[in-house]
């Protein structure tokens, strides 16, 4: 299996390091070819553009009569043989995306990895401690692994801000993500930087953050807001609702009062009318 050189996370030298097994030497230049030339032409914006003979301005009419002039015959003073006429088969606005099967492209990864392995120019670094983000810190870094002025491409296990904002402001230093970093990345660098837990292997301290987010303030209360004053039809709906309410709260009446009643009122209006039949008897 093939080896790169390991360093720890101060750029000391500790000795080889054994690459995985996606390190199996085989570099496949016809993918790679195919992997840059996929990836240049998805980097063009495709809005070139000139005029042709109908789209220049001017040329109306013949410079010229067709004979007798001893010239040569001319239709427009626009035609492509002159100067300010449009031009014949110039670039027109068009599509430049290519695209590629994932297998080829998972191929042509492989092989540029594959490629500076060979060489040499994989450097494994236990871990990338950045508290804050420190250009000197990352420059100082590269200094100790023998890097600098040299075309360096750092892969990280996962995201690291601070790392990214370090590598941001050095030429020709790359930071990313290593199952971000396509072909073209790992062929564009001179040398490769790459951490220890992204090749699969124990995963080194964490990286601190800058400051830590302070704690959370307890909620405050809120105070009971007063009742809005309430006018118009909701007013009358509020009404309405309160006499619903107001006849649902009355306790019931029980079912035998209720039925005594009538007969007690019919009882008192049967002796007034036989009080009344009395008086006018006598």
């Amino acid at each position: 299996m093939p080896e790169a050189q390991f360093y720890a996370a101060n750029a000391k030298h500790k000795g080889a390091y054994t690459l995985p097994a996606e390190f199996d030497g085989v570099v496949k230049e016809g993918a790679l070819y195919h992997a840059v030339r996929a990836f240049r032409n998805n980097q063009r914006q495709g809005t070139h553009a000139t005029k042709t003979k109908a789209e220049v301005s001017g040329g109306n009419r013949k410079p010229w009569r067709q004979k007798g002039t001893g010239r040569a015959r001319q239709g427009s003073i626009r035609a492509p043989q002159w100067v300010g006429g449009g031009i014949a088969f110039g670039p027109q606005p068009r599509r430049y995306r290519t695209e590629l099967p994932r297998k080829v492209r998972r191929l042509a990864r492989q092989s540029a990895l594959n490629a500076r392995a060979a060489e040499g120019a994989i450097h494994v670094l236990e871990a990338f401690v950045f508290s804050a983000p420190r250009t000197r810190q990352l420059a100082e870094l590269l200094a100790g692994l023998k890097l600098t002025g040299r075309q360096v491409l750092v892969l990280t296990a996962e995201a690291n801000q601070n790392l990214y904002l370090s590598g941001r402001n050095i030429p020709d230093v790359r930071v990313m993500r290593y199952r971000d970093a396509a072909a073209y990345d790992i062929l564009w660098a001179d040398a490769l930087v790459v951490e220890q837990a992204a090749l699969g292997g124990e995963p080194g301290p964490a990286v601190t953050d800058a400051a830590a987010p302070p704690a959370a303030k307890p909620a405050r209360a809120r105070k009971a807001s007063a009742p809005k004053k309430v006018t118009g039809r909701a007013a009358g709906r509020a009404r309405t609702k309160g006499v619903t309410a107001a006849t649902a709260r009355k306790k019931p009446v029980a079912k035998g009062k209720a039925k005594a009643a009538p007969k007690a009122k019919a009882k008192a209006v049967s002796k007034k009318t036989k009080k009344k039949k009395d008086g006018g008897d006598a």
